[in-house]
C-alpha cells in the first residue's frame, strides 16, 4: 500500500496493474493521455512505439488478448522520481498457441502528467516471451 512518501502517480499506477490483472482494459486505457508514446521492448512481438490510446490498445493490449490465454503483469516494486515512476516486476502468462507458460522479468518506466501517463516504456526478457510462443 502507499504510504505518505510515495507519490499519487504510484498510487494511481498500483490501481492500472490491478485494473490490468483483472482484465480492466478500460480502466487502464482512461488513465493514458490522448498523445501518449507507448513503447514496448526492441525483440517483443509488439515492438515500436505506439502514440495515442487506439494504438496502444490495437497495436498491444488486444493482441496480447489474442495471443495469450493469460498475460498478467505482476509488480513488485514502484520507484518514483519526480513525475518519471519505474516499476518493476515480472510477466507471467500462457501462450494461446502453444500453451507453454512463461515469467520475463521487467522495468517499466512511466513518465506521467497530473495523474496520466504520458510516455511509457516497457523493457523486458523478450527471449522468454518469444520462447513460448514458439
Amino acid at each position: 500500500m502507499t504510504t505518505p512518501l510515495q507519490s499519487s502517480d504510484v498510487t494511481v499506477l498500483e490501481e492500472a496493474y490491478r485494473a490490468f490483472g483483472r482484465g480492466d482494459v478500460a480502466a487502464v486505457v482512461a488513465l493514458l493521455d490522448p498523445q501518449v508514446a507507448w513503447t514496448e521492448a526492441a525483440g517483443s512481438a509488439y515492438a515500436g512505439t505506439h502514440v495515442a490510446p487506439e494504438a496502444v490498445v490495437g497495436q498491444v493490449f488486444a493482441r496480447l488478448g489474442e495471443d495469450w490465454a493469460s498475460f498478467v503483469p505482476v509488480p513488485t516494486e514502484f520507484l518514483a522520481a519526480g513525475s518519471t515512476v519505474v516499476v518493476l516486476g515480472s510477466f507471467e502468462g500462457v501462450h494461446r498457441a502453444t500453451g507453454r507458460s512463461m515469467t520475463s522479468r521487467f522495468a517499466h518506466v512511466f513518465r506521467m502528467t497530473d495523474g496520466r501517463v504520458t510516455a511509457f516504456e516497457s523493457i523486458n526478457d523478450t527471449h522468454e516471451v518469444r520462447r513460448a510462443m514458439a
